[in-house]
């Protein structure tokens, strides 16, 4: 008998050994190219890029998977709780893999055998780390002793709480978030610390699988989940019972938080800065570098300019009548479903879609757009209101059929069906039969760029009049003619070379023969002034004389100016360009008024001030002047530190003063009095392109240069009198007013040496101060106003016979003072 047991005692060890061998190379196979988990210590997941104003308010965010990842130690206690409750209660006490619960999936998945079922996994926090950072999804047991293995690897080369911040930061909770913080931003727009029990309990039950859970497809059941996980953290005694009760008791609350751009009105201004981002470090730094930008905007600005652009391209619009409705629906029945479907102006929130339902002789009666609800779905209310005939007689004047026709009555315009856009009135009082006017999408468009002219920070952009209609940016994108915007530059150079102020050129009929061709340019309006100073050809923006004072100059010479300035790269140096014919920017003459306007030194513009890595690191900063001594350890009676500024000079600073002081002329005398009105030291130039094709002004204080551009997207004739000073100055009037209105009025500083020196205003001669038609004009040192009168292009007796009969101020002053080349 014991012979016996010895024998079966000697087979079972035998059939143990071989058992163990075959587990042993089962085992080694299974792990024999078993990943390196090491790698989890240099985890950098792809985290979400997040773009700030320059108040540190959100503008807008970039992600492939919205992920901002969070240290464990920011992660509340009643987060964690909901989790370990949610995965895994045993989590801080097992080491790695919880024998309980895997030997309760195994009694269950072989009671499902032949059942069809997916087996139950038994799936620690750990072992979920393992798969989704170094293994694949599949449902093997090969998989799943591989996951077991890397876990209790993982557990003793990392802590408990690495383990869990890896597992918050990496798995995915539905609609596109990844990461707690991500989720409780996706689904609350809350940051984690505000995340209340319930909100806790339902982010913790999501990752079981997010599509089961949906907060608006499967609500009930997700709020059966969350109300389980609820129970969890009861029984394991994070949550107190009433607390939980009432925590069950409150729905969702689910508010899913839009993508892209977040801050009013910057839509052009993120999406510029987008470009930038890619075009400097490529897509995938954008969109899973976790950077952290900073840029230079200026929210309250740039809603100001937002909204004197669009008056000004909608005050334009309407004077040309109205162009017809939206489109149409079936009005029948309910008239909410299809005028839902019809898409809106986002980011434009004070005009709503409307559909007529009645219209007669006093107006209209429209059904305005259902709003939505954070599902998606559209709201059961309707709502009418009514657009009076007063409200809508711009629209009386209207186009049918490629014909322009004018209506009695709002009846013949619109008709039942008919979608439009209806605005609001902000004082339309209390009687809301005339608190609703009738608009339209503007045909014409625009660009609008303000910037400090010190540093060349950009300040607000606007690129069109809204980014949802047009998402082309018509302030660094759109190449227009800046027609009479671009003198300045003319006249930079040459009273950089030897001219002045007062320098006399001829105002008269030149014929230049180009090729085979005659080209006669002509002033705006036709006429011409004869002999006039410098100032006033500025002032009263004369086409002749800038002509003339370029071909004395030589284009090379004004070519070269105007590459130094920005304006162009490469400028073809002919005689047409001196008139604004060549094509750029808003932002490039923006950037180039800025050095008149900061005293002649060169600047860059930047939409940015400063980008930061994942780890708070900066990797760009906009401002490169150099400071020694600022990070001084100690004080030990040094100086201050003093930055320093090594940027170019690119126009002398007296020059700059010289064609300042001659655009504030522009301002007070010339072509654009009416921005005077608004009682500030503002000088700039408007343009006015061939056949009235785009309209300019550019303009600026000693501390804000503005720059702004009207016309249609395809280049047309936009009527006559459609100039810069009566389309585009109004605009920046009108910004200017808004951003002016609590600052004092600050002179533009005049450097040190010049000579203020009275000149008479039509010959440009000496004059005693005080005297009629006196103006005080700057001049550099060595030079002053003329002895005798020298009149540039003045180059034979038929010209000046020609001068004579155009001006007889100029006859007078040749009879006087002589004549002949400068």
């Amino acid at each position: 008998m014991i012979r016996l047991i010895g024998y079966f005692f000697g087979v079972g060890v035998a059939l143990a050994l071989v058992a163990a061998a075959g587990v042993a190379i089962y085992i080694g196979a299974v792990t024999k190219d078993l990943p390196d988990y090491e790698v989890l210590a240099r985890y950098e997941p792809p985290v979400t890029t997040r773009v700030h104003a320059s108040d540190g308010a959100l503008m807008g965010e970039f992600a492939r998977e919205r992920r901002l990842y969070l240290p464990i130690q920011a992660v509340p206690d009643r987060v964690k709780a909901a989790f370990l409750s949610a995965e895994d209660k045993n989590f801080y006490s097992h080491p790695g893999v919880d024998i309980t619960g895997l030997v309760r999936a195994v009694v269950t998945n072989v009671q499902n055998v032949g059942s069809g079922r997916r087996p139950v996994g038994a799936s620690t926090i750990t072992q979920q780390v393992a798969k989704n950072f170094l293994l694949d999804s599949s449902v093997t047991y090969d998989r799943k002793i591989r996951e077991m293995i890397l876990s209790f690897r993982i557990e003793q080369a990392y802590s408990k709480d690495r383990i869990l911040e890896l597992y918050l930061n990496e798995i995915f909770f539905g609609l596109g978030a990844y990461g707690i913080a991500g989720a409780a931003l996706t689904y609350f727009d809350k940051s984690v610390n505000e995340l209340t029990v319930a909100e806790s309990a339902y982010l913790a039950a999501l990752p079981k699988g997010p599509s089961n859970y949906h907060p608006f497809r499967n609500t009930e059941r997700a709020i059966e989940r969350r109300n389980w996980v609820i129970d969890q953290m009861v029984a394991n005694g994070y949550v107190e019972p009433e607390e939980a009760e009432k925590a069950k008791a409150s729905s969702l609350g689910v508010t899913p938080r839009r993508g892209g751009t977040y801050l009013f009105a910057g839509e052009y201004f993120t999406e510029e800065v987008r470009r930038a981002i890619i075009s400097r470090y490529g897509e995938d730094a954008l969109y899973e570098g976790g950077l952290s930008v900073r840029t230079t905007l200026d929210p309250k600005m740039q809603v100001v300019a937002r909204k004197a652009l669009q008056n000004g391209l909608i005050k334009y619009d309407t004077l040309r009548g109205y162009r017809g409705p939206v489109t149409s629906i079936d009005v029948s029945g309910d008239w909410g479903v299809p005028l839902g479907e019809v898409e809106r102006l986002s980011d434009v929130p004070e005009w709503r879609l409307a559909v007529v339902l009645a219209s007669s002789d006093q107006g209209l009666d429209v059904g305005l757009q259902p709003s939505r609800e954070a599902s998606g779905a559209l709201s059961d209310e309707r709502e009418t209101v009514s657009v009076s005939k007063e409200n809508m007689s711009w629209a009386l004047r209207y186009t049918a059929d490629g014909k322009r026709l004018k209506a009695d009555s709002p009846a013949e315009v619109l008709k039942p069906g008919d979608v439009v856009f209806v605005e609001k009135m902000e004082s339309g009082g209390e009687d809301a039969e005339s608190s609703w006017i009738l608009r339209q999408i503007p045909e014409v468009s625009g660009g609008m760029v303000a910037m400090d002219p010190h540093t060349g920070r950009v300040l607000a952009m606007v690129g069109g009049f809204s980014y949802a209609q047009s998402e082309f940016n018509r302030a660094t994108q759109a190449y227009r003619q800046p027609g009479s915007s671009f003198k300045p530059f003319v006249y930079a150079a040459a009273l950089d070379n030897g001219y002045t102020p007062a320098s006399v050129v001829l105002d008269a009929p030149i014929s230049i023969r180009i090729g085979n061709e005659v080209w006669e340019p002509k002033n705006y309006g036709g006429g011409s002034a004869g002999p006039s100073t410098l100032r006033a050809g500025i002032e009263r923006s004369r086409n002749l004389m800038t002509v003339r004072l370029a071909n004395d100059m030589g284009m090379n010479l004004v070519a070269e100016y105007a590459e130094r300035f920005g304006v162009y790269d490469k400028m073809l140096p002919v005689l047409a360009m001196s008139l604004g014919s060549g094509e750029t920017t808003v932002m490039r003459m923006v950037s180039a008024y800025s050095i008149m306007a900061n005293g002649g030194k060169h600047i860059v513009p930047s939409l940015i001030d400063r980008i930061q890595d994942r780890y708070g690191k900066t990797v760009f900063k906009h401002d490169q002047r150099e400071c020694e001594g600022c990070n001084a350890t100690a004080w030990d009676g040094q100086a201050e530190p003093e930055l320093v500024d090594n940027v170019d000079q690119v126009l002398d600073p007296m020059t700059a003063y010289q064609i300042t002081s001659m655009m504030e002329g522009v301002v007070q005398r010339g072509t654009a009095t009416t921005i005077a009105e608004l009682g500030y030291p503002i000088a700039g130039k408007t343009g006015t392109t061939n056949d009235e094709k785009d309209a300019w002004f550019v303009g600026y204080t000693p501390d804000l240069v503005v720059g702004v551009y009207m016309g249609y997207d395809q280049p047309r004739h936009m009527g006559k009198g459609s100039t810069g000073g009566g389309l585009a100055a109004p605009i920046f009037k009108e910004f200017m007013a808004d951003v002016l209105k609590d600052t004092r009025p600050v002179d533009f500083r005049v450097p040190e040496g010049m000579k203020m020196i009275a000149v008479d205003r039509k010959s440009g001669m000496r004059a005693s101060e005080g005297a009629s038609g006196a103006i005080m004009e700057a001049f550099k040192p060595g030079t002053g106003p003329a002895d005798s009168y020298w009149v540039i292009g003045m180059d034979d007796f038929q010209a000046a016979e020609r001068a004579r009969e155009l001006s007889p101020q100029a006859s007078e002053a040749i009879s006087s003072g002589g004549g002949g080349l400068y």
